[in-house]
């Protein structure tokens, strides 16, 4: 009697550590899987391929760029070949249509560009904070902008009160008042 009496209190004990260890082993494998950081997320325009296509600026000073793993690199000119003027990098800005405006995107998060002046039209692009555009025309309840992208041709609608005019002139040729 006394040996079925070891063997409980021995049992008994022996299930309580199994069910500490257990529950310590689960809480500590929680816990390291909430202390590492996500994996960051990457999007469409972060993409080595995407950036790859955008147009590149000239730089000034006829400064040679290198080129980035993964793209061709283009064959220079031979020493002995005329050379040519090339494009100028800036053109003269078009003038405005009547009624349009330069401006920009005052919204921090940026602003979807759709096709129609509603919220379910359909999204054909965006607009990053402070990027520079030209606001055409607004919708006649004046909810709704109707922009183009400063330097593309890209058109579409904005909501109205996200964007803010800008001055005409440019801010290196202002002189400080004497």
């Amino acid at each position: 009697m006394l040996s079925g009496l070891i063997k409980f209190i021995l049992g008994f004990f022996l299930a309580i550590a199994v069910l500490i260890g257990g529950g310590a082993a689960i809480g500590l494998y929680f816990m390291n899987r909430t202390g590492i950081p996500p994996a960051k997320p990457v999007f469409s325009n972060d993409s080595p391929s995407v950036k790859a296509q955008a147009p590149k600026a000239t730089e000034p000073g006829g400064a040679k760029s290198t080129p980035k793993p993964g793209t061709k690199a283009e064959p220079s000119p031979s020493p002995n070949s005329t050379p040519t003027e090339s494009p100028k990098a800036t053109p003269s800005p078009k003038p405005l249509p009547s009624g349009a405006y330069r401006g920009r995107v005052s919204w921090r998060e940026g602003l979807s560009l759709r096709s129609q002046p509603n919220q379910e039209a359909e999204k054909i692009g965006g607009v990053a904070f402070n990027q520079k555009i030209i606001i055409l025309e607004e919708n006649q309840d004046k909810s709704w902008q109707k922009i183009r992208l400063e330097g593309s041709e890209q058109e579409g609608w904005v909501k109205a009160g996200n964007t803010q005019k800008v001055d005409e002139k440019p801010e290196d040729t202002q002189q400080p008042e004497r």
